[in-house]
């Protein structure tokens, strides 16, 4: 742990992963006394992933978290109130009670989008943020997190690549807790550093100890300050350990308890407060500060959660579909004159807008009538090209005995200059007559 910032930075850092910690020992006592209505996700032993990357960002910057990134959260302002009221789904929550888990923003203050349930979705999402951000001239990056196990799905890679393709001010998380629910990273993955997959996509990329707050958070600064610079997307897979199950639900049973130990031994609140006090950045009174402080905030935060009111029936048909401003008054803000980023209307009529299937144009430029449908088929209109390729007189057919299996006459069509037989016509009859006679039928007389 590098000395490279101010006293007040250690502290603060010191202090989200010390509130985000708090923040989930609350809930899962909530949890536990039924107060909880949806799933819990814990992010104990990744604290400091969240809190480090998060706090690289400014104010104008844009994220979009995970369900283990609750400190992220906190660093960019929502209180614990909104955390607790929404995972309580009470009335006065972000969502108004209509999500049971973390899945609330603020785009107009906070610039918070969403977490989307569908695993590397936000990356795209969040290089479109990227390049709005880019176009309206604000010079802001944008974030967001996935996990090892996040990170084997197809759209993680098509969102990588189309970022990097647009050279995207835009900086990927990726948390290697080293599980995928119950599947060791081992088992999904054949590489063993998972920022190896940034070379396919010609995007730097950065490997750091995520359970070293300074690190994770240095290593942020210079992705966020070089994404700012237009140096394109950028990777960081940070390596740390998921101390608990997936959710609540989970017992994790099928994590070796050496490994368990193993990370405890190592936890990023320990290790920093031991970095802290050995180098005179926290003493005992400050530590009983941060901890009444923490206590303080988070009694009243929780009293108002459990003190809301549960959202009443009739809300329940509410908010379901956007209604235009009713839902929303997000609108696009053009910062340059709509007209030179609108195509041009073309000023050719539109060929397929007939009734039915439509029409279309051959190469002499006449319609094609398609008859599709009921509609009523159409005569074709013969181009004037067509007509003038068009035989003028039909072919004549001539018809020549041979011998054929049967006895019979066979014919020969299209005769050639002066009455005489094709070529082609000749070589057929000549391979009839060379075939032996099919033999004989057996069974029932057709």
């Amino acid at each position: 742990m590098k000395k490279e910032l101010t006293r007040q930075q250690y502290l603060d850092l010191y202090y989200y992963m010390r509130l985000n910690r708090a923040v989930e020992d609350t809930m899962v006592k909530l949890f536990r006394q039924n107060k909880i209505v949806g799933g819990l996700y814990s992010s104990e032993g990744q604290e400091a992933i969240s809190v480090g990357t998060a706090y690289a960002l400014e104010k104008k910057d844009w994220l979009a978290p995970m369900i283990r990134n609750i400190g992220a959260l906190l660093v960019k302002g929502v209180p614990p109130r909104d955390i607790f009221t929404q995972h309580m789904a009470k009335y006065t929550s972000p969502t108004r009670g209509k999500d049971g888990t973390s899945h609330f923003g603020d785009l107009e203050n906070l610039h918070i989008v969403s977490p989307i349930s569908m695993l590397g979705d936000l990356i795209p999402v969040m290089t479109g943020v990227a390049m709005a951000g880019r176009y309206l001239g604000q010079k802001i990056v944008a974030m967001t997190w996935i996990g090892d196990g996040g990170s084997s799905t197809g759209v993680f890679h098509e969102g990588l690549n189309f970022a990097a393709s647009q050279k995207a001010p835009f900086v990927l998380i990726l948390e290697n807790n080293q599980w995928a629910y119950s599947t060791p990273v081992k088992r999904q993955v054949p590489v063993k550093d998972l920022a190896d997959r940034a070379k396919a996509y010609g995007i730097a990329s950065y490997i750091v100890d995520g359970n070293d707050v300074v690190a994770v958070y240095t290593t942020a600064k210079e992705a966020v300050d070089r994404a700012r610079a237009g140096e394109g997307p950028i990777l960081i897979e940070a390596k740390s350990m998921r101390m608990r199950g997936h959710a609540q639900h989970d017992p994790a049973e099928y994590v070796p308890k050496e490994m368990f130990e193993y990370w405890k031994a190592r936890d990023p609140i320990v290790l920093y407060e031991k970095f802290l006090t050995g180098d005179k950045f926290l003493d005992a009174k400050s530590k009983k500060e941060i901890d009444e402080r923490i206590e303080t905030l988070l009694s009243k935060e929780r009293d108002f959660a459990e003190n809301s009111p549960m959202p009443p029936a009739e809300f329940a048909n509410e908010g379901v579909y956007c209604t235009g401003d009713e839902c929303h008054k997000i609108a696009p803000k053009w910062e340059r004159s709509k007209a030179e980023v609108t195509p041009p209307k073309s000023s050719i009529a539109a060929v397929w807008s007939v009734e039915g299937f439509g029409e279309g144009k051959g190469s002499a430029g006449k319609n094609a009538p398609i008859h599709f449908g009921d509609t009523t088929p159409a005569s074709p209109e013969l181009g004037e090209n067509e007509s003038k390729l068009a035989p003028k007189t039909p072919a004549k057919t001539v018809v020549k005995k041979v011998a054929g299996s049967n006895g019979k006459r066979a014919t020969s069509a299209a005769a050639g200059k002066n009455g005489a037989p094709r070529k082609d016509a000749v070589h057929a009859a000549a391979s009839r007559i060379s075939k032996k006679p099919a033999p004989a039928p057996t069974g029932k007389r057709r």
